[in-house]
C-alpha cells in the first residue's frame, strides 16, 4: 500500500504541478497585456509591470489550486485507467474507500500547500504589488474617491484625503461627537504619521471646538492623536478581503464589530480562507468516478476538458455564493462552504452510481 501511495503521489503531484505552471503562465500573459495601459504613468515602466505581475502570481495560484488538483488528478487517474492499472488494482482487492483514503493522504499535501500560499505568501505579495505600482506611479490609496477615505472609530469619524503607500496620511479631518451625537470638535491636519503602538502624530493642525453657541479655534504645530486605527487597517483597501490573511481579516472584523459596522463581506472571506484549502480533497474525490469509467465516456482529452469545466463552475459558484451571502445576509459559514459541499455531494452521488453499476 505504501508503494501504491508513493506511485499515486508522484503521478498526481507531477501532473498537478505541470497544470498549475501552465495556468500561471496563462494568467501572467494576460496580466502583462492588461498592464500595458499602466506603463508610462510616472516611473512605471515594463520592468515595474513585470515585477507587479510576478507578485500577483501567488494570489492566482491560491485561486486555481483546486482546479489544478482536479485536472491533475483526472489526468493521472486517466493514465492509470488507459493502461488498465485501475482495473488490476480493483481486481486485487482495492476498494473505492481504500482508493479514497490513498487520495486523501496525497491530497493533504495540496491542502497544506493551498493554506500556506493563501495565508503566508499571497497576502504580502499582493500588498507588495499594490505598493510597487502606487509608488512607481506616484499614486495614493483612495485617490479615486472625491472626498477620500472615510472611517469610524468609536464616536469619531475620520476623513483622509489621501493615504500614501507607506501609510502616511495627507489631509486628515477628524470629527468628534459626544454620546448624544452632538459635534464636539473638528480637527484638520495637513499630515499624519503613525507612532507605535497606538498613536498618530498630526502636523499643522487647526482644531475647532464647539461648546454651546461658541466655537473656539486653536492652531497647533503638532498633535498626538490616539486611535485604534492602525496602518494595517488603513491599508486594508489595498488588498481584497479574499486575498487578506486570517489574522488581518480577524483584526478588521473586530474593528468593524466594535464600531457597529457591517462586516459580512469580511466574515465570509474569513470562513472561505479557513475552508478553501479543503476543496483540494473535494476535487480529488470528484475525479475518482471519471477514472472508473475508463474510456467508456471518451479519452483523456474529454476528461480533462470536463475537469476544466467543473473547475470553472466551482470557481464561479464560490464567487456567486459569496455575493449572495452578502446581499441576503446569509450566515458566513454557509456562504463559504456551500459550493464545496455541493461538489462533495455530487462526487458521492457519482461514486454511488458507479458502484451500483
Amino acid at each position: 500500500m505504501r508503494t501504491l501511495r508513493r506511485y499515486l503521489a508522484r503521478e498526481i503531484v507531477s501532473a498537478t504541478g505541470l497544470l498549475l505552471a501552465a495556468l500561471l503562465a496563462l494568467f501572467a500573459f494576460f496580466d502583462l497585456v492588461g498592464e500595458l495601459n499602466e506603463i508610462g504613468r510616472g516611473d512605471y515602466d515594463l520592468w515595474y509591470s513585470a515585477a507587479h505581475v510576478a507578485l500577483t502570481l501567488p494570489g492566482h495560484a491560491y485561486e486555481v489550486f483546486p482546479i489544478a488538483v482536479l485536472i491533475g488528478t483526472l489526468y493521472a487517474l486517466d493514465q492509470l485507467a488507459r493502461h488498465s492499472e485501475i482495473t488490476v488494482l480493483r481486481a486485487s482487492g482495492l476498494s473505492t474507500l481504500a482508493l479514497l483514503r490513498l487520495l486523501a493522504g496525497v491530497g493533504a499535501l495540496f491542502v497544506v500547500a493551498t493554506f500556506v500560499v493563501g495565508e503566508f505568501i499571497a497576502p504580502p505579495a499582493e500588498q507588495a504589488a499594490k505598493r510597487l505600482r502606487l509608488s512607481a506611479q506616484n499614486a495614493v490609496v483612495g485617490q479615486e474617491l472625491r472626498s477620500g477615505l472615510w472611517m469610524k472609530d468609536g464616536d469619531t469619524f475620520i476623513n483622509v484625503r489621501t493615504v500614501l503607500p507607506d501609510a502616511r496620511l495627507l489631509g486628515v479631518r477628524i470629527y468628534e461627537f459626544d454620546r448624544d451625537f452632538s459635534l464636539r470638535s473638528v480637527s484638520d491636519a495637513a499630515r499624519g504619521e503613525f507612532r507605535p503602538p497606538g498613536a498618530w502624530q498630526l502636523t499643522d493642525v487647526v482644531r475647532t471646538a464647539f461648546s454651546g453657541d461658541r466655537a473656539v479655534v486653536e492652531r497647533l504645530p503638532e498633535l498626538t492623536w490616539r486611535s485604534t486605527l492602525s496602518p494595517e487597517i488603513l491599508t486594508v483597501m489595498l488588498v481584497l478581503p479574499e486575498r487578506m490573511s486570517l489574522g488581518r481579516l480577524h483584526a478588521y472584523i473586530q474593528h468593524l464589530a466594535e464600531n457597529h459596522q457591517e462586516a459580512g463581506r469580511y466574515q465570509i472571506a474569513f470562513w472561505k480562507k479557513l475552508t478553501y484549502p479543503l476543496a483540494a480533497w473535494v476535487m480529488m474525490a470528484l475525479a475518482v468516478p471519471f477514472a472508473f469509467r475508463q474510456h467508456r465516456a471518451g479519452g483523456v482529452g474529454v476528461h480533462v476538458f470536463g475537469g476544466i469545466m467543473i473547475g470553472i463552475l466551482f470557481h464561479m459558484l464560490n464567487g456567486l455564493f459569496a455575493n449572495l451571502g452578502i446581499i441576503n445576509a446569509w450566515p458566513p459559514v454557509m456562504s463559504a462552504i456551500t459550493p464545496a459541499a455541493m461538489f462533495l455531494l455530487a462526487a458521492a452521488g457519482m461514486l454511488w452510481w458507479e458502484e451500483r453499476r
